[in-house]
C-alpha cells in the first residue's frame, strides 16, 4: 500500500514527473518502503513513549504539516516545552535539527533523541525494544523491512525512512500555477524585501543560526512546567546561571560565544499556510504579522543580524509578498501515504507489572 502510494507521489528515486504524478522541489531520497511503512506505525505509535501518553505524531500531525498548531508544543507528562513544534516537511535534507541546531548527524539520531530525552517521550529504548517484540503485526513488519527481530536500532532506521518520505509537494511555485500577485510578490522576496539572503534555495531556508529579534515568550517562565523543562535543559547544556535566565538563548547552547546568543536556523518558508502561529516560540500568529515584524526591520536585540532594516513597503507590496508565501506550500500531508490508520494497536499498560506474569 505504502510503494504504491509512494509511486503515485513520485517520492521514489528515479521516477520521472508526468502529469499524474506530483511535482516535488526536491529529488527524491532512497527509501525503502518496507521500512518506510515500519516507522509510519511506529511514527504513530504511543508506545514509543514511557507513560503511553505521547507519539511522535503528538506534536507533529500530518495535517497541520507535521507541527501541532500550538505556540509552545506538549511534553511528557509533568511538563511543557518552551519552543514551537517545527515542520516535518523536507526534514530528510537538512543537515540539522532543532531551532538551535543542537542535533546535526542525521534523523537516526534525532529519533534518538526525541524518543529518550526526559522531556520530550522519556522512552528506556530497551523497554521500548520489549514492548515491539510483543506486537506481533510489529514482529512480521521488522521481518519484511529486513531488520530481522524489533530492535531499537531498527526502530530508529525505520522512523527515519518514514521521515525522508515527508516532502512537498505540487506547491504553486513548483507547478508554475503561481498568481499574478503571488508573481509580483517574488520579486519583492527576491529584491526590496531581501527576504532571499536567508530564505534561499528550494526549501527557502540557509540553514544558518540568526538573530531576528523575536520577542521572548513569557508563558514560558509563568508557568512552571515549562520553565522547569527550560532549565532541565538549559542545565544539560551547560549554560551559566541557568535557574536566573528569562530569554532562551538558542544556538548559544552549543557554541557559548556572545554573538550567538538568541540567534535560531533560519526555519523552511515551505507549508508556511499550515504551520502558524510562526517562529521558535510561536509569538507571531500570522503570516500578515510576519510580514509586518520583517518590514519593520525585525524586533530589538543588541545580537540582531544586522541585514535586517525597515523595509518601507506599500500596503500592495505587502499583500503581494504574502500571495508568494502562500504559493510555497502545497498539498495537505493528511493523506494516507503519511497517516497511520489501519489499527489501533491495542497496547494497554500493565498494572503492577513487578507482580504479573510474562
Amino acid at each position: 500500500m505504502f510503494l504504491r502510494s509512494l509511486l503515485a507521489g513520485a517520492l521514489v528515486m528515479g521516477s520521472a514527473a508526468t502529469a499524474q504524478e506530483a511535482v516535488t522541489p526536491l529529488d527524491p531520497l532512497d527509501v525503502n518502503p518496507a521500512q518506510a511503512e515500519l516507522g509510519k506505525r511506529l511514527f504513530y505509535d504511543t508506545r514509543l513513549s514511557g507513560d503511553t501518553s505521547l507519539s511522535c505524531s503528538s506534536c507533529h500531525q500530518a495535517d497541520k504539516a507535521f507541527t501541532d498548531g500550538e505556540a509552545l508544543s506538549q511534553a511528557y507528562t509533568g511538563g511543557a516545552h518552551f519552543r514551537n513544534a517545527p515542520t516535518l516537511a523536507n526534514t530528510g535534507y537538512r543537515a540539522a535539527w532543532l531551532h538551535d541546531g543542537k542535533l546535526g548527524t542525521n534523523l537516526n539520531d534525532v529519533a534518538r533523541e526525541m524518543i529518550t530525552e526526559t522531556h520530550m517521550m522519556n522512552m528506556d529504548m530497551r523497554i521500548m525494544q520489549e514492548r515491539l517484540k510483543q506486537d506481533v503485526v510489529y514482529v512480521e513488519m521488522f521481518e519484511a523491512a529486513g531488520y530481522g527481530e524489533p530492535s531499537n536500532g531498527g526502530a530508529r532506521n525505520a522512523l527515519q525512512a518514514f521521515l525522508k518520505t515527508i516532502v512537498s509537494r505540487n506547491a504553486p511555485v513548483d507547478t508554475g500555477e503561481m498568481s499574478a500577485a503571488a508573481q509580483r510578490g517574488q520579486g519583492i522576496f527576491e529584491g526590496k524585501g531581501q527576504c532571499s539572503t536567508c530564505h534561499a534555495g528550494e526549501r527557502f531556508t540557509d540553514d544558518q543560526p540568526h538573530n531576528t529579534g523575536v520577542p521572548n515568550n513569557p508563558d514560558i517562565w509563568n508557568d512552571p512546567a515549562r520553565h522547569s523543562v527550560f532549565v532541565s535543559y538549559a542545565k544539560f547544556m551547560g549554560v551559566e546561571n541557568y535557574m536566573n535566565i528569562r530569554e532562551d538563548l538558542g544556538a548559544y547552547v552549543r557554541t557559548h560565544e556572545e554573538s550567538t546568543k538568541r540567534t535560531f536556523l533560519t526555519p523552511s518558508l515551505r507549508e508556511l499556510t499550515y504551520t502558524a502561529p510562526y517562529m521558535h516560540n510561536g509569538m507571531i500568529t500570522t503570516l500578515e504579522e510576519v510580514v509586518d515584524f520583517y518590514d519593520a526591520g525585525g524586533g530589538d536585540d543588541v545580537n540582531k543580524d544586522p541585514i535586517l532594516k525597515p523595509l518601507g513597503l506599500k500596503p500592495s507590496e505587502k499583500a503581494d509578498l504574502l500571495a508568494f508565501l502562500q504559493s510555497l506550500s502545497g498539498e495537505s500531508f493528511d493523506v494516507d501515504a503519511y497517516v497511520w490508520s489501519a489499527d489501533d494497536y491495542g497496547y494497554q499498560l500493565i498494572r503492577d507489572w513487578r507482580n504479573v506474569n510474562n
